[in-house]
Parts: C-alpha cells; sequence; structure tokens
C-alpha cells in the first residue's frame, strides 16, 4: 500500500489532463465551424490548421489522457475495494459514465469537423463547452466531501454555475452580434 499515493497521484494528473482536453476541444470546435463560413482561402488554411490542432489535441493528450485516468482510477479500486460499499461513490460513478458519454459524443463531433460535416452551429458548441465543468464540480464535490447527500449542495452550486454561465452567454452573444471584429 506504500504505493497507494503514487496511483492517486496519477489518476489525479491523467483527469486534469483529460479534463484540459474535453475543456478546449469543443473551443476548437467552435473555431472549425466558423472557419466554414469564411470565404476562400480564409477557409481553407483555418480549416486545415484548426484540424490539425484537433486532431493534435484529441488523439495525443485527450484520449490517452482519458484512458490512463480510467486504468489507475480502476488501480485504486482494486487497491481500495469498500470505496464500492459507499454511496458518494455510486453517485461519483454515475457521473463518471456520464463524462464517458460526453468524451464519446464529443468525439462524434471531431470525427464530423475531421470530415468537414457541419452539422450543429458554434452556439451549440460553446454550451457544450461547458458540460466537461458541470460534471468536473459534482465529482470534485462528492470526492472531497465523501458524503452522498452533501454532493447535492455542491449540485445546486453546479445549477446555479449554470444559469450564471447562460446568462453570460446570451450577454457574451449580444456582443458579439454588435461588434462582428471579436
Amino acid at each position: 500500500m506504500e504505493y497507494y499515493n503514487y496511483i492517486k497521484s496519477l489518476h489525479l494528473i491523467f483527469v486534469i489532463t483529460w479534463f484540459a482536453g474535453l475543456f478546449y476541444i469543443p473551443r476548437l470546435f467552435v473555431y472549425q465551424i466558423e472557419s466554414f463560413h469564411k470565404p476562400s482561402p480564409e477557409k481553407e488554411i483555418l480549416g486545415k490548421q484548426l484540424k490539425l490542432m484537433a486532431n493534435r489535441l484529441w488523439t495525443i493528450i485527450t484520449w490517452p489522457s482519458a484512458i490512463l485516468a480510467t486504468v489507475f482510477a480502476i488501480w485504486l479500486i482494486i487497491l481500495q475495494p469498500l470505496w464500492l460499499q459507499q454511496g458518494w461513490m455510486h453517485v461519483k460513478l454515475a457521473f463518471v459514465v456520464l463524462l464517458i458519454f460526453y468524451h464519446l459524443k464529443t468525439h462524434q463531433y471531431y470525427k464530423q469537423l475531421q470530415r468537414d460535416e457541419v452539422k450543429k452551429t458554434s452556439n451549440f458548441m460553446r454550451l457544450w463547452n461547458e458540460g466537461a465543468t458541470f460534471i468536473l464540480f459534482a465529482v470534485v464535490f462528492l470526492v472531497i466531501l465523501k458524503n452522498s447527500i452533501s454532493w447535492i449542495f455542491g449540485v445546486v452550486g453546479i445549477l446555479v454555475l449554470g444559469v450564471v454561465l447562460m446568462l453570460g452567454f446570451k450577454l457574451y452573444k449580444n456582443i458579439r452580434e454588435r461588434n462582428t471584429n471579436s
């Protein structure tokens, strides 16, 4: 068990890099979608560069981090199987399943944009970008508080954050519509 903290540290490092990828990739999607509607040659130049950036982020950082975070998480559960008997862990694992779904859905958007298939708007991707934030809030509150009831306060905080983000998004959209150079 003396190596337990090393495994826990590696798990945390890869969770952080996984989330970094999940936070940034939808922003690249926004730029890809917006560049798709630009005139030539700007469309082709930006599109090629943004696809390259998205590919490197997704395949070199995000996917490997997701896999390694999961491997180290399973290792931790093997070392501490009693966690599976605690209510907070059940709720956390439910959010992890939601995170995996979010990751796989983001992968679907990634593949579409790599094929130059624009099926979503840049505004949709701006909203999609907040999905990982909500999951992160819930998981952090659960892990720190280790209480399946107290996490509700964290989720209420997430909902309040969501409302604030939506209002901020609306404000930002209004500012962008008034100033086309932003």
